[in-house]
């Protein structure tokens, strides 16, 4: 059975965000054999299930671009989404 994890970059932009990807990708998929999920706009993609299922060159070429491949969302209202009573 395959492990697999999930990332995400919520709360807004910041310098680096973009090498702390390519890191937890390259030692998850290449030191541990996990698959990597990758939420698309933070919590939003979390929420809506948008994601992006990252392969060994997902993350080349990275390290240079600025803000985050992802996506993030820091004005985004969390009460908008239907919520399941019990569950």
């Amino acid at each position: 059975m395959v492990k697999r994890i999930g990332v995400l970059t919520g709360g807004g932009d910041c310098p680096g965000l973009n090498a702390v990807l390519r890191a937890v990708v390259k030692t998850a998929m290449g030191k541990y054999g996990y698959e990597v999920i990758g939420f698309k706009d933070g919590y939003n993609g979390l929420v809506t299930n948008r994601f992006v299922r990252f392969e060994a060159g997902s993350v080349s070429g990275i390290l240079d671009k600025g803000g985050t491949i992802l996506g993030t969302s820091n004005k985004d209202n969390p009460f908008k989404f239907r919520v399941e009573k019990d569950g």
